[in-house]
This record gives C-alpha cells, sequence and structure tokens, in this order.
C-alpha cells in the first residue's frame, strides 16, 4: 500500500456516520448459553462503580500457558507443519523460534483463510452478528465486538485456543491514563494521536451502546460489553490486525501469524500467496535453530509503534524514524484569516503537524511554512502555496520562492527549537519523577512508562538536533552569500565612485 509523503491526523478507528440511516428490529427471545462471568481484567477506578465483573480471557503478556493448546489446535484446524515454535524471547518477550535451518528468502507460515478472523467470520452466536451486519457497522467495530463475544462464550467458541494465548492486557497506549498520558508524553505530539485514539475508541463503544447493545440487552450484556472490554479488543486490532494487499486490502486476524515480532532491520511483510492459498512472508536472511524469526509491521516511526504496539526500538535503529513538527501560522499576521481560508479549503488548518526524519523533511512542510511568512505582496500565491501544503493535492510540491526561503528555513529553525525545548525540559525532569511512589506495583508500572517515554523522546530530539544542524547550516551558507555578494557590490560601487 502506497504511504502519503506526510503523516495525517486521522483516526484508525471507523466511526458511524451521524446521518446514516438505522434500522430497528423486533427483538425476539434468544435461546443461548454464555458461560458465567468471573471478576479478572484489571479496570480503572472510574469504571468500577459502573462495571463490576470482567471476563477471564487472556493471559499474561509473556505467558507460555496456551501455546501448546493453540499450536495443537491450530495443527488440527489446518495449519501445515511448521519450522517455529512459540518460545520466551528477549526482544517482544514471546515470539515464533526457528526449530531447524530457516533459508533466506524461503516462504513460512501458510496460515490457510479458515483460520482468519475476519467481518464475515461465523459468530457462535449469529443473531449477535446478523444484528450488527444489519446495523451496517464497519468492520474495525464488528471485528472488536466479535472478539468480545467470542471470549464471553470461553470453551464454546471455536477460537476459544487463540483468545486464551492473547495477551490480557495487550501493550497500547489504550492502557495510558490521561494523567499519564500528559506526565509522560507532555514533549510528543503522539500524546494527542493517543488521546485521539482513546476518544474514538470511547466514542465507538458510547454508540454502539446507544444504537444497538440497549437495544438487545440479552444479545449485548453490559457485564460483557463494556469500554474496559473494548479498550481490550480494540488493543488487540490495533496490535494484531493485519492488511491483506493480495486480498484487496481485506484486514483479518491471522492466528500464529500475529505470534511474530517486529524488526527494524528485515523489510518482510505478511500477505495472501494465491499458489499456497495461505498467509506467508519470505524471510529477510537466514536463521538457525534457536532464533527469532521477524518480520516488519511496517515503515513506521518509534511513535506509531508506541501507539499501536506498546514499544520503542532502540535510539538509532529504526530507518523510518520520524518526529511529528508542530507548525502554525502567526496569528499577529496581517493576512492570518486570508492564509487560513486557502489551507482550509484544501483540509488544513492553522496548526499543522509535518513529519521530520533523520534524513529530511518533506515538501509540504516547506510548502507550509512559504505560506506562513510569505509577505501581503504574495497573496495570489497563498492558495499554491496551502496547495502544496496538502498531500490530498496532486499540485505541484516543489515551490521555491527564493526571496523568501531564509524566512522559510528560519520559520522552520525556531519550531524545531520550540520542540527541543519541551523535550530538554521533560527529559531534564524525568529522573526526578515518581520518587514519591510507594507502591513496588505501581512503582514498576510508572517505571516502565517512563523508560518507553524516554526512549521516545531521547529519539525524537535525535531527529530535530539534526534537523537543527541542517537548517543552521543552510542559513548560514545562504547568509554568508548575501554578505558575499554585498561585498562585491559594494566593490564596484566604490570603483564607479
Amino acid at each position: 500500500m502506497a504511504e502519503a509523503s506526510r503523516i495525517l491526523q486521522t483516526t484508525l478507528i471507523p466511526s458511524f456516520c451521524p446521518h446514516q440511516k438505522s434500522h430497528t428490529f423486533q427483538s425476539h427471545p434468544i435461546n443461548f448459553r454464555r458461560h458465567p462471568i468471573q471478576c479478572s481484567i484489571s479496570t480503572t477506578e472510574s469504571t468500577k462503580a459502573t462495571v463490576t465483573q470482567k471476563i477471564p480471557w487472556g493471559c499474561d503478556i509473556d505467558s507460555l500457558e496456551n501455546a501448546s493448546s493453540l499450536q495443537k489446535w491450530l495443527t488440527d484446524s489446518g495449519l501445515p507443519p511448521q519450522k517455529m515454535s512459540i518460545q520466551k524471547v528477549e526482544v517482544g518477550e514471546r515470539g515464533l523460534v526457528a526449530l531447524k535451518n530457516i533459508r533466506k528468502g524461503e516462504k513460512l507460515l501458510f496460515v490457510p483463510p479458515s483460520l482468519f478472523i475476519t467481518a464475515d467470520s461465523e459468530w457462535t452466536c449469529s443473531e449477535a452478528g446478523e444484528v450488527l451486519k444489519k446495523n451496517s457497522v464497519p468492520d474495525w467495530p464488528l471485528l472488536a465486538t466479535y472478539l468480545i463475544s467470542e471470549a464471553s462464550y470461553l470453551k464454546s467458541s471455536r477460537w476459544s485456543n487463540y483468545i486464551s494465548a492473547l495477551p490480557r492486557q495487550p501493550y497500547s497506549l489504550l492502557y495510558w491514563t490521561r494523567e499519564e498520558l500528559d506526565r509522560y508524553l507532555e514533549a510528543s505530539q503522539i500524546r494527542q494521536r493517543a488521546i485521539e485514539r482513546v476518544t474514538n475508541v470511547v466514542g465507538t463503544y458510547n454508540d454502539l451502546r446507544l444504537r444497538i447493545f440497549s437495544k438487545y440487552p440479552d444479545l449485548f450484556p453490559e457485564e460483557v460489553f463494556n469500554i474496559e472490554t473494548f479498550k481490550w479488543s480494540f488493543g488487540i486490532l490495533f496490535s494484531r490486525l493485519v492488511r491483506l494487499p493480495s486480498m484487496d486490502g481485506k484486514v483479518a486476524l491471522v492466528p500464529w501469524a500475529d505470534m511474530l515480532n517486529h524488526s527494524c532491520e528485515v523489510d518482510t511483510f505478511l500477505d495472501y500467496d494465491k499458489s499456497s492459498q495461505g498467509v506467508v512472508f519470505t524471510t529477510a536472511g537466514p536463521y538457525q535453530p534457536g532464533e527469532q524469526v521477524f518480520i516488519s509491521y511496517g515503515k513506521k516511526s518509534n511513535g506509531e509503534l508506541l501507539l499501536s504496539y506498546g514499544f520503542v526500538p532502540n535510539k538509532g535503529t529504526n530507518p523510518s524514524d520520524s518526529v511529528e513538527l508542530s507548525v502554525s501560522l502567526s496569528k499577529s499576521d496581517k493576512c492570518y484569516n486570508e492564509k487560513l481560508e486557502a489551507l482550509r479549503k484544501h483540509g488544513l488548518s492553522a496548526t499543522e503537524c509535518f513529519p521530520v526524519q533523520i534524513t529530511g523533511w518533506p515538501l509540504e512542510l516547506m510548502a507550509f511554512a512559504y505560506l506562513a511568512v510569505s509577505p501581503p505582496s504574495m497573496n495570489r500565491q497563498f492558495e499554491e502555496m496551502a496547495a502544496a501544503a496538502s498531500n490530498k493535492s496532486n499540485t505541484k510540491k516543489d515551490l521555491r520562492y527564493p526571496e523568501i526561503e531564509e524566512e522559510v528555513l528560519q520559520f522552520i529553525l525556531d519550531s524545531c527549537e520550540v520542540s527541543i525545548s519541551k523535550y530538554n525540559k521533560f527529559l531534564q525532569a524525568s529522573g526526578s519523577m515518581d520518587l514519591d511512589v510507594t507502591s513496588p506495583k505501581q512503582l514498576n508500572r510508572r517505571l516502565f512508562l517512563k523508560q518507553l517515554a524516554v526512549d521516545l523522546c531521547t529519539s525524537e530530539q535525535r531527529i530535530l538536533f539534526r534537523a537543527q544542524y541542517i537548517l543552521r547550516r543552510q542559513l548560514r551558507d545562504i547568509r554568508k552569500g548575501e554578505l558575499r555578494a554585498l561585498t562585491i557590490f559594494n566593490g564596484f560601487r566604490k570603483f564607479f565612485e
């Protein structure tokens, strides 16, 4: 799937259209049986008052207790013999490890479509699935609800062995409290994206509850379908759902394949292989018995990996790493309203974020900067600049206005230095954070989250330092050239005096 040249601030969770016509159905008595519900999943104080029971599914994130049952079930269900097994590993806590010699370029897995979980999968409670489909629930919320429904049936569900091997609490920013996001990610733009993601998950759940769950309480009891279980299911989807290009972009959970961990050093991805009729990947290199086998989760920044998967690669190891740089129009600009109108025509606002990489920054950032610093005399170019700042436009991106080049570079440099100061403030304060925490369990959690935040901020700050160096050098060269030209001009003027 082709990637845009900049990161869009859009949610990954499909939302319902508020103007979409809702279907109503008469509720009929349904005869089905769920297993008794027992308390197991941790929750926040705010939800304990309304949700008193949880479903005991999944396992600890580093547990192998259900791995053998999962592998046996997969084999019995059509998974071919494998050259890998689930083991505890240094990277990812659980992963697939080579049992035999594996060659570079060898295809592995061959998971058949019968083992995929998709929007078309059969429900243990078929009536619940029919209600959601008749209400045109999009794939993501439908799959989230499907996971919860199947989990609630425990051994009665076909997927019980798979669900029991899933982490009870996925590593996801969905499980960070708002206080933790504000405390540890205050310097990073990922904080805002995490808040938006949590807001969208909560909004999606509330919409389902209002439009569907409340009308069918026998099918969707609140002790099963609640915000805590939706955080769990969306956490699973964000970290495990894959898009299969060879199946027209269909999204699916692929048991066994989703046990593979990510490495920034490999460039191999999961996809459906039509010849073998299964999900495969081609190894990027050879593996010896006992070595962990890796795939790539995509060309994602460290912030995006933390957002969805809950980890940050080691500093300097991710060639796709980037930091989102926030830039804004100045409200004191005489042409502020005119420039803002031009941006809005192309789906942009007065403040935007653009990805800066260690190798440079996108043309869209330059275009936005041109617009931000351009004087009133260039008002005829405002539309062109705004269009070039949007990655939704096919207009020419590589704009050049030499007369304001210096101001543009200074504008980007100033924005970088504002961000750098925020990272400096957090990193300097991080050493003294949480010294007042006395609970060992709470302290361990906070130290873990803080270390993730420090790793992320260090990697993002490193990119900004590099951008700062390049911008300062370019500005120095421009100013040296201007000084040289002025010296030559003055020499000629004296010659003719």
